[in-house]
């Protein structure tokens, strides 16, 4: 069983509450626009980090983080991304990359909206832990929690934050 915080578009911001929850998780993804790598420099500080690059990072989180995580984890296939839709609303680019792939975690940010939303057409679950930056629209600041074993997803929780501003 592994145990893992998901968190995403921290615009340079993180809060210090959030590394006490990462503390507790044997692997921290982070679901891009990281913004200053100072974010990432600090949760690898307290556990293992998994990355992508969103829309707003530059050249040196572009060079460090890919745009795209494809990976197992417990016996099952995670991909995460920074923009990627949602059931059934996906990118068109990704729509066929979902199908070849066949994630059993689909992982996106972007859109500072929390969303954990089963797709029964291609089996699997999608997951954006919202925003735990202060920049953006979102109201409230989130990371997520859960565990991984035997491929199955459990105990899956949200952390409210605080609120943005």
């Amino acid at each position: 069983m592994k145990k893992i915080g998901l968190i995403s578009d921290t615009h340079s911001y993180l809060d210090p509450s959030v590394l006490k929850y990462f503390r507790e998780c044997d692997e921290v993804w982070h679901a891009g626009d990281i913004g200053e790598l100072t974010v990432t420099r600090q949760i690898e500080e307290v556990t293992t980090l998994r990355a992508v690059y969103g829309n707003i990072d530059d050249t040196e989180a572009r060079a460090t983080y890919p745009e795209n995580q494809i990976f197992e984890c417990e016996g099952l296939k995670v991909w995460m991304t920074h923009i990627g839709g949602y059931p059934p609303r996906y990118t068109t680019k990704l729509k066929k990359q979902l199908d070849e792939i066949k994630p059993g975690l689909f992982i996106c940010g972007h859109s500072h909206i929390l969303k954990a939303i089963p797709d029964k057409s291609r089996h699997l679950l999608h997951l954006n832990p919202g925003a735990a930056g202060k920049h953006g629209f979102h109201k409230v600041r989130t990371i997520m929690l859960f565990e991984i074993e035997k491929g199955k997803i459990q105990n899956l929780r949200v952390v409210e934050l605080g609120p943005r501003a």
